[in-house]
Parts: C-alpha cells; structure tokens; sequence
C-alpha cells in the first residue's frame, strides 16, 4: 500500500506542475499581444525624438 500511495503523491504532484506551466502559459499568450504593443509604442516614444533633431 505504501508504493501505490508513493505513487500517487508523485502523479498528483506532476500533475499540479503541469496544470500551475499550463496557466502561466496561458497567461503569458493572453498578454502577449498588450505586451509587445506598450513596448512598441515605448521604443518609438525614445527614438523619435532622435530622429526629429537629426541624431541620425
């Protein structure tokens, strides 16, 4: 009985891994779109001043 119980502490265990990788997953897809176009407009905030006093 002690093997089978050591074995379902192991599987519950990966199990709760797997679900806790899944969500962030899910999480890091959901905001990635939000993400990339804060950093976009941030990167253009610093570099087109630069550009409009002719650093370039």
């Amino acid at each position: 009985m002690a093997a089978i119980d050591a074995m379902m502490v192991d599987m519950k265990y990966k199990g709760q891994i797997l679900a806790r990788t899944n969500k962030l997953e899910s999480g890091i897809m959901g905001s990635g779109i939000v993400g990339f176009a804060i950093g976009l407009v941030f990167a253009l905030i610093l570099v087109v001043p630069v550009i409009l006093l002719g650093g370039f």
